[in-house]
């Protein structure tokens, strides 16, 4: 059975494995970035570096050719007049070069060397280095380097997307796995875990879990079942022993106090052979409004009964009445429970429809607490203290019961107020069928 309406509304969330891609993306495209970064200011650094060389040993040797011929070789210059303002002025027999950035007369960034002819107050003689053809090949290095950062980020998207992919279906499986036990089924496991990895330990943490869970509630089920059966003998006596006394006021209240006792006994065994899966359904077709009435008159509460979708006692002229396959004492039992709950938690009127193959129960009091509609009803809890008192156990059976003939049970509340019990019968057994001639 299915409890919608004790379900949490997730939010959308992002699969694990983009969010993972979405990380080895950021990351190769950091690692690119500072990688390209460095390998640019390392080949800026050794391009200038060698064009200074260059600029130093062309000036020296044009200097030697000037001191010997009085003639200006290797494209060497007296003071020119671009020369950077930095080489005016060079000091005797010590290298001198600097860097020009400016782009004129078809020439780009360039590296000077100076060294003055003579003495002081002596020419300038100096030579430019024109590093446009270096620094172009440093712009295709760039290029180069943009390209290969694309082709590896193309690369190690997918196959991150993929490897997150198999680590995401190992934790939906352990998540699908834990989904279970806590929906009650206590076999699940997430199967043989090889230790490889956290999921792994993750996986093996889960089993033990309900391992440990399933020893817990089978011993509390044994237990609740023992002492049920314990009572029962001793509860059938005290109520034998009330039959006995003289009639009065005293021996009314104590015989009460005893069926109440012996209800609640009653309980306790059914909800102990639901949980041992000891209960099997004998299924019948059976007039689901006819079996509805008769669960509310055994009651014996105050309830209004409406049935549409089947017509009234003329089915005598041969017209269908519907029908359901499903066991009906166990069915009786399911609307009997919560007519009672109904009429004790909540106030009149309380009305019973069954329309189709759905039978709604709804009370005119405070509705079910938040707590119940969120997280189901639990035994020995009856909610919010305007509710009533009570030992819970009504809408636990009956949950237990309609799991068992395979329908849904949804409790809600009336937008103007009152407990809304659905009970939806399988729809695939309802069908029509001929009533008997008489």
């Amino acid at each position: 059975m299915r409890l919608p309406s004790f379900r949490r509304l997730r939010p959308a969330r992002v699969a694990l494995r983009w969010k993972i891609a979405a990380l080895a993306a950021a990351t190769a495209c950091l690692v690119a970035a500072v990688v390209g970064v460095l390998v640019h200011l390392w080949t800026a650094r050794d391009i200038r570096s060698r064009a200074e060389a260059g600029a130093v040993n062309t000036v020296y040797s044009a200097m030697d050719t000037y001191r010997r011929t009085h003639t200006l070789a290797d494209g060497a210059e007296l003071d020119p007049k671009d020369l950077p303002a930095a080489l005016r002025n060079p000091a005797d027999n010590k290298r001198h070069t600097a860097f020009d950035p400016r782009v004129e007369n078809n020439l780009g960034p360039s590296v000077w060397g100076a060294q003055r002819v003579g003495g002081p107050g002596s020419r300038v003689l100096a030579v430019r280095i024109n590093m446009s053809s270096e620094l172009h090949e440093l712009r295709r290095l760039d290029a180069v380097m943009a390209v290969a950062s694309l082709l590896a980020l193309a690369a190690a998207v997918p196959l991150a997307v993929y490897g997150a992919g198999l680590l995401g279906r190992r934790l939906r499986r352990v998540a699908e796995t834990a989904g279970r036990i806590s929906a009650g089924d206590l076999d699940a496991r997430s199967g043989p875990a090889e230790g490889r990895d956290e999921v792994d330990d993750i996986a093996a943490t889960v089993d033990l879990m309900a391992d440990s869970l399933a020893r817990q509630l089978r011993s509390e089920r044994r237990f609740t079942a023992d002492v049920a059966h314990e009572l029962r003998t001793p509860v059938g006596g005290l109520l034998a022993a009330a039959d006995l006394l003289p009639a009065g006021e005293t021996e009314d209240l104590l015989r009460a106090r005893v069926r109440d006792l012996r209800g609640l006994v009653e309980d306790l065994l059914e909800i102990s052979r639901l949980d041992a899966g000891a209960e099997q359904p004998v299924r019948a077709h059976v007039p689901l409004g006819a079996v509805v009435r008769e669960a509310v008159v055994r009651t014996g509460l105050d309830t209004s009964v409406t049935v549409t979708g089947d017509p009234p006692a003329a089915s005598l002229q041969g017209h269908q009445a519907r029908t359901v396959e499903t066991d009906p004492r166990r069915l009786e039992r399911i609307i009997g429970n919560l007519v009672v709950n109904a009429h004790r938690h909540g106030r009149a009127p309380v009305q019973v429809t069954v329309e189709g193959h759905t039978v709604v129960v709804r009370d005119h009091g405070p509705g079910f607490p938040p707590d119940v509609l969120r997280e189901g009803p639990r035994r020995f809890h009856t909610g919010a203290a305007e509710r009533g008192s009570g030992h819970g156990l009504g809408l636990t059976i009956a949950l237990g019961q309609a799991r068992l003939l395979g329908a849904e049970l949804h409790l809600d509340n009336a937008p103007d107020g009152g407990a809304l019990a659905t009970l939806r019968l399988p729809a695939a057994t309802a069908q029509r069928s001929r009533p008997p001639h008489l």
